[in-house]
């Protein structure tokens, strides 16, 4: 389900709808403290995170704010398909080699106000690059530059990037698949997290 929310015949669409609603219960979801970067994960893979972390990306951009998706599934990374990009530099040669991130955001014309980061090339040791002060740093730059961040981390259930990055960012959205996501599955990613 790749749905491209900036293409003006899907403004009016349900599903735009739908995403508009999401992002406004967001900002409205803790009145104390503004929420400015998530963590959207699953318990099992197959269950839309991805999708669901493009397109509330482009949802909040079409607000007029500066929104960074950065695509923290250093495993099976998904985020690059979205908007085609062939580049495999990113997330990791940041973190590895001390790239400036603006050396590689990416942006397109189709999706104002929104850069992505893809996550670079598959490293041997994701949790611990994501889980390091220099990963903690950069997202204290990032969050200075942005007013919303959103991370595509692999599902908790499997492998527990989600539940590091959980530590670094102001809230987590758990993507579970209607008649698919099993409860046990979904009671074990909330011990996780």
């Amino acid at each position: 389900m790749n749905i491209n929310l900036s293409a003006p015949n899907n403004l009016r669409s349900p599903i735009a709808e739908a995403f508009r609603s999401f992002r406004t219960n967001i900002q409205f979801s803790n009145v104390d403290k503004k929420i400015k970067s998530l963590v959207i994960t699953s318990s099992i893979p197959g269950e839309g995170k991805s999708t669901i972390a493009f397109n509330l990306a482009v949802s909040i951009a079409q607000t007029e704010k500066r929104v960074l998706l950065i695509d923290t599934d250093l495993r099976k990374p998904n985020i690059y398909s979205y908007i085609e990009i062939q580049d495999s530099v990113g997330l990791t040669n940041i973190i590895v080699q001390d790239m400036d991130y603006r050396e590689v955001l990416h942006s397109k014309e189709d999706f104002l106000n929104l850069d992505i980061i893809i996550s670079g090339p598959v490293p041997p040791n994701p949790s611990e690059i994501l889980d390091s002060e220099k990963m903690k740093s950069l997202m204290d730059e990032l969050e200075q530059e942005y007013d919303m961040i959103i991370l595509d981390s692999p599902p908790v259930g499997l492998v527990t990037d989600a539940a590091v990055l959980s530590t670094i960012v102001d809230g987590v959205i758990m993507v579970c698949a209607a008649s698919k996501t099993k409860r046990e599955d979904i009671g074990k990613a909330i011990d996780s997290l």
